[in-house]
């Protein structure tokens, strides 16, 4: 068995992303941009679970800054989609288990 080391770079990166995964409600978030397979307004998601604005926004910037997603904006709307090249990454398999 060969034990690789990683940087600390990696190391705080893997920890920022299994803390974002960690939550249920960005879990859901996740769960819901798999299921459409497509970018959702912010908005969007907030209303369908149920949300408020300020809540949806921090979950929304934890996924980001753990690079799970992306965030695009377009005039006052921000479009979030799933970075699937971090989860190829990091966790192979896991959007297919959602």
């Amino acid at each position: 068995m060969t034990i690789k080391l990683l940087n600390n770079e990696t190391d705080d990166l893997r920890v920022k992303q299994l803390k974002a995964l960690a939550d249920p409600v960005r879990l859901k978030i996740v769960r819901l941009l798999v299921q459409k397979n497509d970018e959702l307004n912010c908005g969007e998601i907030g209303t369908i679970l149920k949300m408020s604005k300020s809540a949806a926004s921090y979950h929304f910037k934890t996924l980001r800054e753990a690079g799970l997603t992306t965030t695009r904006k377009v005039g006052q709307s921000k479009f979030v989609k799933l970075n699937e090249t971090a989860f190829q990454e990091f966790l192979p398999g896991f959007l297919e288990s959602l």
